[in-house]
């Protein structure tokens, strides 16, 4: 089962390991207002939903900042372990919805929230985010023409999950590939 995913220390590293080799290629591409030299200022996040006892590396948010005086922006690579500001990690954003979505009738939105130890009215909020504004995202929109017909819309981020596990042919490497994907925009 999908949830069972959450407690794969395997998991995290692998995306821990894509957003260090994300941040890297950022890093040597040089600030992209200036061209000046990109420094590390990574920062900690607490996220929400994994399991217990994972490294402490695997929370910082990478983040760069130009050393070039007069410029010294941030700028931050993408992510495949976090998206966006949201506490909790992208793929317990991207399980618990796609699990909202395919849900059996019989099983209730608690016995879900139970399940993953996350309130209803955050599942709800994720999937209101997904059936309303993810659509028209640009995140969505890079990724979109790369894809079969059949990953709709209407469905996310369920069908994109699922075609994503199809392609890989488990479990695990279709999350991984989702994440990447998503946390790349294309």
């Amino acid at each position: 089962m999908l949830s069972n995913l959450l407690q794969s220390a395997n998991l995290f590293h692998l995306l821990f390991v894509i957003d260090s080799e994300l941040a890297a290629i950022k890093r040597s591409s040089g600030c992209p207002y200036c061209g000046g030299q990109l420094h590390q200022s990574n920062y900690m996040r607490q996220p929400r939903g994994g399991p217990a006892g994972l490294p402490d590396e695997y929370c910082l948010r990478r983040s760069l900042c130009c050393g070039r005086d007069g410029c010294r922006r941030r700028n931050m690579p993408e992510s495949c372990l976090f998206m966006g500001r949201r506490v909790y990690w992208r793929c317990v954003v991207l399980i618990a919805t796609s699990l909202m979505q395919r849900r059996a009738e019989s099983q209730s939105i608690g016995e879900l929230s139970r399940l993953l130890g996350i309130s209803r009215k955050v599942i709800m909020r994720w999937f209101e985010y997904f059936t309303e504004v993810f659509g028209s995202s640009s995140e969505w929109l890079r990724i979109r023409g790369f894809l079969p017909a059949s990953v709709s819309n209407d469905g996310l981020p369920a069908n994109f999950l699922e075609y994503c596990m199809m392609q890989s042919r488990d479990a695990l490497g279709g999350l991984v590939m989702c994440c990447r994907l998503l946390g790349r925009g294309g």
